[in-house]
């Protein structure tokens, strides 16, 4: 990847963790997490670069993905939490910036 596709998927991932962490129960679907990336962060991407990226931040213990048919159901968890309000920071999700909520 280049500099700026890194910055791009770094700030992605954060926008995702944001997300989570304003939704009731840090819970939410791909279709509606889908459509906040691109209202409120115009970050436009595929279902399978989201799922990407949501199987990354699994990996990396900030999310828990559910695949039932209907689409994904996403959670957040305490240390995505954490990457979210800028209190950890994880390699390859961008730190929150003072003041941006």
């Amino acid at each position: 990847m280049n500099d700026y596709q890194d910055f791009e998927t770094e700030g992605r991932r954060l926008g995702i963790l944001r997300i989570l962490a304003r939704r009731n129960q840090y819970t939410t679907n791909e279709y509606s997490l889908n459509d906040e990336l691109k209202g409120a962060y115009a970050h436009i991407v595929s279902r399978d670069r989201l799922h990407a990226d949501l199987a990354w931040l699994e990996e990396q213990g900030l999310v828990i993905t559910q695949q039932p048919r209907a689409g994904w159901v996403i959670t957040l968890t305490a240390r995505g939490a954490d990457v979210a309000e800028g209190n950890a920071q994880v390699p390859g999700v961008a730190r929150p910036r003072p003041g941006i909520t």
